[in-house]
């Protein structure tokens, strides 16, 4: 039987976080849409990680909701560290970067969502981050969901 939290299915995200000339990208799935006026984003990201490093250096960063056609990102962006790949050159090397309002961005998603940090709070083994939405953008409604990550695999 599976645990609780993996029986839900919700969208798959990268999270692209800047500082200087760095950028990190990271898997998400624990992500909520918080408030409606004005739109608020809740995202946990793990402690000791590169995306934390640069958003406690950073209030901007993009949210990327994954489309189907890239699964075969979950491993590099997820099970990586940011630390120690350098995934911002790696996903340039294949060919899978774009640019979106002047920030580096997944090619293909099935949408993009500009953030401001407005808060954090330490939980766990994770830091749970609140971002107002500033753009949006919305390209495909096919979106990769956390149940394909099961059945694939991904996630166990």
């Amino acid at each position: 039987m599976k645990r609780p939290w993996n029986i839900i299915d919700t969208p798959v995200y990268s999270l692209a976080t800047y500082h200087d000339d760095v950028v990190n990208m990271n898997i998400c799935t624990y992500v909520t849409a918080i408030s409606m006026h004005p739109k608020l984003y809740g995202v946990a990201v793990y402690q000791h990680t590169k995306t934390l490093q640069l958003l406690q250096a950073s209030s901007t960063a993009v949210l990327q909701i994954l489309h189907p056609d890239q699964i075969s990102l979950v491993k590099p962006l997820g099970k990586k560290s940011g630390f120690n790949f350098d995934k911002a050159l790696y996903l340039q090397k294949k060919g899978w970067t774009d640019t979106w309002n002047e920030y580096m961005i997944l090619k293909g998603c099935a949408a993009y969502i500009l953030l401001n940090k407005t808060s954090s709070v330490a939980s766990g083994d994770h830091e749970f981050f609140i971002f107002e939405a500033i753009r949006y953008k919305t390209v495909s409604e096919e979106i990769l969901q956390f149940q394909e990550l099961i059945k694939q695999k991904i996630i166990l």
